[in-house]
């Protein structure tokens, strides 16, 4: 698991100049104005409902003194509540709806990495692989939420929390790996088989997720660099797990 986790770490080495190569910047546009659009809203979301949520936790505490502290506590926590989930569903949107726009990126990647033009692949519409990132999305975005909502409240145990805050990255780097994997498993396998292969390779997964999820604390730069890098490192090191099952499939049926 850590080596993979690692091989997908590196996979972002050379990103820029790859993408320089081969004249790949003109097809992130639209996606990055998608994931600057999305980043604002959300952004604004999460400062105003911050305050709301964190005045319905303030009400737990009844009593009058502390009541001050209470409340600085409680909009922290508010205000954490809806970074969190702002995340979650800042990826999940951005991944589902620039679906379209990455996999002509990651074909023009596999061509040059493999010097085949001609590839037997699965031939999708722009509609078709907008519902499948959308399907994947959606399906990625209900388990996510349904392992960090728990998490969130064990955070509230002492020394656990330290735990949770290791599990919620966790969490969220493999979700967003999952997704910038799927650009390219997209032309190879079908929907269930594409969350057979992320499953045996989580650790790719979360590899690759990590360095995006990193990018997203580097103001502005982070959320306008961060597909372009991401989807260029994973499908670089996608083609060869790809190649690589399916030579060990060849073995197995010999």
């Amino acid at each position: 698991m850590i080596k993979n986790i690692l091989s997908g770490i590196k996979a972002y080495a050379g990103t820029f100049n790859l993408i320089s190569k081969l004249k790949l910047w003109k097809y992130f546009l639209i996606p990055i104005i998608i994931s600057v659009v999305t980043a604002a809203i959300i952004g604004f979301s999460a400062w105003g409902l911050s305050d709301n949520i964190g005045h319905y936790i303030t009400k737990i505490w009844i009593w009058d003194w502390g009541k001050e502290t209470f409340t600085t506590i409680g909009n922290f926590i508010g205000g954490a509540i809806v970074l969190i989930i702002g995340l979650i569903l800042y990826k999940h949107i951005i991944m589902a709806l620039s679906a379209p726009f990455m996999s002509p990126v990651s074909e023009k990647i596999e061509v040059h990495l493999t010097g085949i033009k001609n590839h037997q692949h699965r031939n999708t519409t722009f509609k078709e692989q907008l519902w499948r990132g959308i399907r994947i999305n959606v399906r990625n975005l209900s388990r996510e939420l349904l392992l960090t909502l728990p998490i969130i409240l064990i955070g509230f145990i002492p020394v656990i929390g330290l735990i949770s805050t290791v599990l919620l990255f966790l969490i969220q780097a493999y979700y967003a790996g999952f997704g910038n994997i799927d650009y390219t498993l997209e032309r190879h396998y079908n929907y269930k088989d594409s969350i057979t292969f992320v499953r045996k390779n989580r650790g790719f997964a979360i590899g690759n997720g990590i360095v995006f999820m990193l990018f997203l604390l580097i103001p502005i730069i982070g959320i306008i660099l961060v597909l372009p890098l991401s989807v260029t490192a994973a499908s670089s090191q996608t083609i060869e797990l790809i190649k690589s099952n399916s030579v060990s499939n060849k073995i197995s049926t010999e």
